[in-house]
């Protein structure tokens, strides 16, 4: 009766150990699907695709479609398609006296601003041609930006613009290069002039709407300003496959 005794109790705790087992297994599966279900669903969930260049035209007819492509270029490198910031362009190949700013929410697929901007006096007259990213030099600084703070100056609220690329805009916060408000780029002076007034280099934008589009663009969103200067082009971190691979694809479509 002992032996049977015995023998019974270590059937039994065999079953309790097999159950165990199994219930394990199954538990474990169980957190292991739900876990890659969250991983999946927050993966399609970051994931939105960012609008393509076509999309932002829609949104802006007049921008320059080989403009929109780089700029979306550039942002995909520096935020890795991250759709969630704003994106303003500014295309310095056409004239001061037409609007050639815009402002993208990328995630909203919406167009925020659509602006006049001042270039530096050394950089043209109603034409931008030359840049640069030397101090007191005047002119204005092409490349992908990165908004920083705001802080009251001597135009009023202005906008710290921190340069992302070595060699062309990085020499940004020496030469105070920020965005501000100013009346020489109201196009209230076109007429008079024939072109907006300039800048020592910022992008200076007329006063009623300094402030909301300041406010907008603050802390983190990227500016990405445009000119087809072959060297930039060709050497830019933000645009080049070697630096950023998957640029190659959009710089090829747009080299044809």
């Amino acid at each position: 009766m002992r032996a049977f005794g015995h023998n019974q109790n270590d059937s039994n705790r065999a079953v309790q150990l097999l159950i165990r087992h199994i219930w394990g297994s199954a538990l474990r599966r169980l957190v292991g699907t739900c876990g890659l279900l969250l991983i999946t669903s927050s993966f399609h969930a970051q994931a939105q695709p960012l609008p393509s260049a076509a999309d932002l035209q829609r949104l802006a007819p007049t921008a320059s479609i080989s403009a929109l492509k780089l700029a979306l270029t550039a942002y995909h490198c520096a935020s890795a398609s991250d759709p969630n910031k704003l994106l303003t362009v500014i295309d310095y190949s056409k004239p001061s006296r037409e609007k050639r700013l815009w402002v993208f929410d990328l995630k909203q697929k919406k167009l925020l601003f659509e602006e006049w901007v001042a270039h530096g006096k050394n950089s043209g007259a109603d034409m931008a041609t030359s840049f640069s990213n030397v101090p007191n030099s005047y002119q204005s600084s092409i490349g992908l930006y990165q908004t920083g703070e705001t802080y009251s100056g001597k135009h009023g609220r202005s906008l710290r613009l921190l340069g992302l690329e070595p060699g062309f805009n990085d020499n940004s916060q020496s030469r105070a290069i920020v965005m501000h408000a100013a009346d020489y780029a109201d196009p209230k002076v076109v007429p008079g002039l024939g072109r907006l007034g300039r800048s020592q280099g910022c992008p200076a934008v007329r006063p009623a709407i300094a402030g909301k589009l300041i406010d907008t663009l603050k802390s983190g969103s990227y500016v990405f300003a445009y000119f087809p200067q072959q060297k930039w082009l060709s050497s830019s971190r933000y645009l080049g496959a070697q630096t950023c691979p998957s640029t190659g694809e959009t710089l090829a479509v747009l080299q044809k």
